[in-house]
């Protein structure tokens, strides 16, 4: 792994993976341990998101793809094999279909308005009453419809 980039403020190193995506993606992890991202504190997190921007810019100048993904597995289910907080920023092109998951026609899957509702619901009621009530003074609480 080359480390390509440490942040100032030393939160962030950002590393060029091994693995088998193509177009050496990017990883940024934090200096500190994290198991998770749920265990990772805010300003952590709100550190690593805010080098994406710069870090990406420079990939995709670097590699000559127009797009990218970011990924964070989180968790077994996820796919989460490293047990350290990191953001992969993975470098595409038009067509690579690199997810084997992806198809050139995508399915919209359309939802029943009564299901997203009770989705919605259910996730305001997982909230934290001072994180919901926090967020909706700020105007940022995200409704069930859109």
């Amino acid at each position: 792994m080359h480390t390509g980039y440490k942040s100032a403020e030393s939160w962030v190193r950002c590393h060029m993976s091994q693995g088998a995506i193509p177009y050496r993606h990017s990883l940024i992890i934090p200096k500190s341990h994290f198991p998770s991202l749920d265990a990772t504190p805010p300003s952590v997190v709100a550190a690593m998101f805010s080098k994406v921007p710069f870090i990406s810019n420079a990939i995709m100048k670097a590699t000559g793809c127009s797009s990218f993904n970011l990924l964070v597995n989180n968790g077994a289910a996820a796919g989460q094999v490293i047990y350290h907080t990191h953001i992969h920023i993975i470098p595409r092109k038009a067509y690579d279909c690199l997810w084997a998951s992806e198809s050139l026609l995508r399915r919209r899957v359309n939802l029943d308005d009564e299901k997203v509702s009770q989705l919605a619901a259910r996730i305001r009621k997982q909230l934290l009453p001072s994180d919901m009530s926090q967020e909706s003074k700020n105007g940022n609480f995200c409704s069930s419809k859109s």
